[in-house]
């Protein structure tokens, strides 16, 4: 607390100065048609050379000399207005842009849109624009968030189709994954193939790989903010899409005009609707089996424009996918299946104090929970007897957060705010019930439901001194859970320094600190995965990082940034090995874990063409992940499964006209570290009291060397896509045709051993032979989508 004063106290002085005749204008600069807030769209005096940008809402302000203001406000892909005038005295100034007639540039930006790369503080950051997102070639069609993101530098899957994140050497736990500020705990539909965000009703995505502002804390290893459109305020538009496995629809426009918005939009497989007409119709008479195989997703958000100067949001997430059968027959059923899912709100009141501070008050609610059930009916002689298990955890948080936007002078931008959460966490139970004769059984195994309070405070300020920019801020949190308490204080430190007009240095260094963790799989990731909270027996998990790079700007149309890192993480955690959730549920989870330490290190090199009828990027990521558990391969250190030496990604967008756009991405990574047993010997096994031989014979034991000691097979794929864009008086329509994997490389999904019995004609005896063999899931996959806009 001393230090946050201090920091409050030195940013205070660094704004005090000479306040002869200044006035501050201030305002909101959004889409003209829609009312939709411009994130990050520059505003600019050329009189005085000074500027701001807009934030998450919209607001911009900046503070001038009495004296003639020539003002530009700029977003790309809109047409950029000004206003000229005499500046004596605070004005408000709201300002609409109009969308340019033909879009030039939509690709992913690694600086905020209308600044370019060098002239910003925050390095190691991306925004990906939604309408680069949809040109990207698609799994089955299907338009996906998250595996836009795997194509850029510092970021990987997890295996072949999936949608887990992992960002310089961290885990998917380690991502703070933002919808409208409310933390999403579940990422994925269909076991990993699908990330749970539908593009149509997305505003835009940032994803923050290190440098982190004092703002953001409680996790490691990045932080991906995704922000849901707020609804036109104007006019009432639609957009939707018709695919092999998914259809979706998007609905917004104005409740009352100019005063209060409404956005829908919802998405759903139909794989079971499909199916199980023909599975019913293979079933003999008598027998009756229904089939639920589907996921959904329901986005909505309402806004309401109180004055010009307060707007309340509430906004909502639904999602699940249901994985289930019941069979039924005259002597009984069985009901079993597996669905689970999120739900996610937010309620947020925006409130500009003054021309130079700006408020947003936010509650949330998140909740993510998976159930397994498995239900037997036996009907006897006019008797029925049932039997059950039902499988289920989850986690649950209910929020408040305040955050303030403070604009004291062109070379100072602070923001300040607080943070309360209570995690409520079903670390994994097991519930099992009978019913027969006159008898009832029912009991609860497994562990109990926790409980923990986190809560945060932030400074930081982003000033400017010359050709010197700097984000100093510090970001302290402390965690309550059964009496035990932590805190944690974590300075931030970034900084831009000009070369010249076209290049800049950059730099930065940041603590995070975690307290609540995921118990995963190394393998791969599925629903059953536990979040537990830090306790007296589970430390929080602590990194440091500190990244240096350069960036520039070649003309007008090409981006380059080159970035080096190390990261040191601490009390990371893992099961100990042979330990999982799926044996020993009467056991404490704790049991079943270790922790240790992390290390990542690496280089980023960025190129994108930005403008043109030609655009995409190049990313290419050279990188060494380790870790080291005392209690895991005998305490030395190994290959993160993850670790991967190079990863190369390339995205190319051609327009060949207004009507035909041609994409494709191609993806190379080094092969995955994998553990294979590399010997085998005899042991004896002996039976146990009341065997009249204890001794029952002998059986073989596999074991192996260092952990993550061998690689599979290197990955590499090619994805194409063509859209075919007509436009008609009230509505547009495109077609969409891809193809994923073009070239049909037989990637490697996992491995798996072989035994033959070969017989030797010579010694007239026989030996089993053994092979490691990977296996591939995903082969040439072709696609068709239908999607519309009106």
């Amino acid at each position: 607390m001393k230090q946050l004063l201090s920091l409050f106290f030195l940013l205070l002085f660094c704004t005090l100065g000479a306040r002869a005749q200044k006035h501050t204008i201030s305002g909101y600069v959004r889409d003209a048609a829609s009312g939709e807030p411009l994130i990050s769209a520059n505003v600019y005096d050329s009189n005085s050379g000074a500027g701001a940008i807009t934030n998450t809402f919209g607001f911009y302000s900046l503070t001038l000399p009495a004296d003639s203001v020539s003002l530009s406000f700029s977003y790309i892909g809109y047409e950029s207005g000004r206003r000229e005038f005499f500046l004596e005295k605070d004005t408000s100034l709201n300002i609409g842009l109009e969308g340019a007639v033909q879009l030039e540039e939509v690709v992913v930006s690694a600086s905020k849109q209308g600044a370019r790369i060098e002239e910003r503080t925050q390095m190691s950051q991306i925004d990906v624009p939604i309408a680069q997102i949809k040109k990207v070639p698609a799994l089955l069609g299907e338009v996906d968030v998250l595996k836009a993101l795997q194509l850029l530098p510092g970021v990987q899957s997890g295996g072949e189709g999936q949608t887990g994140l992992y960002v310089r050497g961290g885990s998917p736990d380690q991502n703070l994954v933002l919808l409208d500020g409310v933390p999403v705990y579940n990422v994925s539909h269909l076991l990993g193939i699908f990330s749970v965000f539908n593009a149509d009703a997305i505003k835009n995505v940032t994803l923050t790989k290190g440098g982190f502002p004092a703002r953001y804390g409680g996790r490691l290893s990045s932080v991906l903010e995704i922000n849901m459109k707020e609804g036109n305020l104007q006019e009432f538009h639609g957009e939707g899409a018709l695919g092999l496995i998914s259809s979706k629809l998007a609905l917004e426009g104005p409740i009352a005009k100019g005063k209060t918005s409404f956005l829908i939009s919802g998405r759903r497989t139909y794989a079971d609707l499909i199916f199980a007409p023909i599975i019913n119709a293979s079933e003999e008479p008598g027998t009756d089996l229904n089939v639920d195989l589907y996921f959904y997703d329901l986005n909505a958000k309402v806004q309401h424009k109180i004055n010009d100067k307060h707007r309340l949001f509430l906004s909502g997430y639904f999602g699940s996918d249901v994985f289930a059968n019941e069979f039924k027959e005259e002597d009984g059923r069985f009901k079993g299946g597996i669905d689970w899912g999120n739900v996610i709100s937010a309620l947020r009141w925006n409130w500009q104090l003054n021309s130079k501070l700006f408020a947003n008050t936010t509650l949330t609610y998140s909740r993510y929970r998976i159930d397994i059930l498995a239900e037997v009916e036996d009907r006897f002689e006019g008797k029925t007897e049932t039997y059950s298990a039902k499988y289920f955890s989850g986690i649950e948080d209910l929020a408040a957060r305040i955050d303030f936007d403070f604009i004291p002078s062109p070379g100072h931008y602070i923001r300040f705010g607080a943070s309360a959460t209570n995690h409520r966490y079903e670390p994994g139970a097991l519930a099992l019930n009978a019913e027969f004769a006159e008898e009832q059984f029912d009991t609860l195994v497994g562990s109990q439901n926790a409980f923990s309070n986190e809560f945060a405070l932030y400074l930081e300020d982003d000033m400017q001194f010359g050709a010197l920019k700097a984000n100093l801020g510090v970001h302290a949190s402390a965690f309550d859970v059964d009496g035990k308490f932590y805190s944690s204080v974590q300075p931030r430190l970034g900084l831009r320094y000009l070369l010249n007009s076209k290049w800049s240095a950059k730099g930065s260094f940041a603590t995070m600190t975690q307290y609540i963790n995921l118990l995963t799989s190394e393998s791969f990731s599925l629903p059953t995965d536990l979040w537990v909270p830090s306790t007296a027996r589970i430390r929080p998990q602590q990194s440091w990082q500190v990244a240096l790079g350069a960036a520039r700007t070649f003309g007008e149309d090409f981006e380059v940034s080159l970035e080096g890192y190390y990261k040191k993480m601490h009390n990371v955690i893992s099961y100990k090995e042979g330990a999982s959730f799926l044996f020993g549920l009467e056991n404490d989870w704790q049991e079943k874990v270790t922790q240790g330490d992390g290390e990542s290190y690496g280089l980023e090199l960025f190129i994108q063409k930005k403008r043109g009828r030609f655009s995409g990027w190049l990313g290419y990521t050279l990188s060494w992940n380790w870790r080291q558990f005392d209690e895991i391969n005998s305490g030395r250190r190994f290959p993160f499964r993850y670790d991967r030496r190079h990863d190369v990604s390339l995205v190319l967008n051609y327009d060949l006209s207004e009507k035909v756009t041609f994409s494709a991405a191609w993806i190379y990574g080094t092969g995955n570290a994998v553990t294979l047993n590399t010997f085998r010997y005899p042991h004896d096994v002996y039976g146990g009291e009341g065997f009249p031989n204890p001794y029952v014979g002998n059986a073989e034991i596999e074991s192996g060397g260092q952990k993550n000691a061998f690689r599979m097979t290197d990955y590499h794929r090619l994805d194409l896509s063509v859209q075919f864009n007509k436009k008609k008086p009230k509505w547009e329509r495109t077609w969409v045709l891809g193809v994923y994997n073009a070239y049909y490389h037989r990637n490697p999904y996992y491995m798996t051993l072989d035994r033959e019995l070969v017989f030797d004609t010579e010694t007239g005896r026989s030996y089993e032979t053994r092979r490691f063999r990977e296996v591939s899931i995903l082969p040439i996959i072709p696609s068709v989508s239908y999607q519309f806009k009106f």
